[in-house]
């Protein structure tokens, strides 16, 4: 374990005391969640499971690649879906890399529960084609992938489609990856002025396996996207 020169170096920003109940006894119960972590700027960093839960430390045994590696504590937000309590649950706290795909979260706080999932949103532009199930389909139809994240889409298409309505979307979401292929059911709808409309989707049927490969492609999206910027 490294010791860190407290006067040498800049200090480390920490969870901010919000006074709040402190719920560090009940965190044990989102032990094997499997969370995303982003930086505090929103930038997505990799997918975990928690565990080894006590008290406000925990480990992070990674799901997919990290693409950084901090010297020092890194202060970072960790959204995850607690099926115990059926609601989004975003904590913060420090963490540091420990071994190959094994980090290490300490000073764990809970900022929030809610009743919705909630998972990190990359915006996008890109081509993608919707196919209808059931009833009267035109085939394919190109539209526009507008944001993606592990739950679902946001596209935008000259189609009408309804609330409920089950969908195959299909899109590149990286110029070098295979086509991703996706299933989806209409959660919203929004006619816009120009006469298209925007639909909000959720992905169904996706296993971890699954969830693991587009949070990967997330990730890499958003290098390209950063690096392009």
């Amino acid at each position: 374990m490294k010791l860190f020169n407290l006067f040498g170096k800049k200090a480390i920003a920490k969870p901010a005391d919000t006074g709040k109940k402190d719920m560090t006894a009940e965190m044990e119960m989102y032990s094997g969640m499997r969370v995303e972590v982003t930086a505090q700027d929103g930038q997505f960093l990799f997918i975990a499971k928690l565990a080894g839960l006590r008290g406000n430390t925990a480990e992070l045994h990674l799901r997919s690649a990290a693409g950084i590696s901090p010297e020092e504590p890194m202060l970072v937000k960790i959204r995850g879906y607690s099926d115990y309590e059926r609601k989004a649950v975003y904590l913060q706290g420090l963490v540091l890399p420990e071994g190959e795909n094994l980090w290490r979260a300490s000073e764990l706080t809970v900022d929030e529960i809610k009743n919705a999932r909630a998972f990190f949103r990359l915006s996008v532009d890109l081509d993608a084609s919707l196919t209808a199930f059931g009833g009267f389909s035109a085939g394919e139809i190109p539209c526009r992938l507008l944001n993606i994240s592990v739950g679902g889409a946001g596209v935008r298409s000259k189609e009408r489609y309804q609330e409920g309505d089950k969908l195959l979307l299909k899109s590149r979401l990286r110029e070098s990856a295979p086509e991703s292929v996706m299933y989806c059911q209409v959660l919203r709808v929004e006619e816009k002025e120009d006469g298209q409309f925007e639909y909000g989707c959720q992905f169904l049927g996706l296993t971890e396996d699954d969830q693991d490969k587009i949070s990967q492609n997330i990730f890499a999206a958003q290098l390209e996207k950063r690096r392009r910027s």
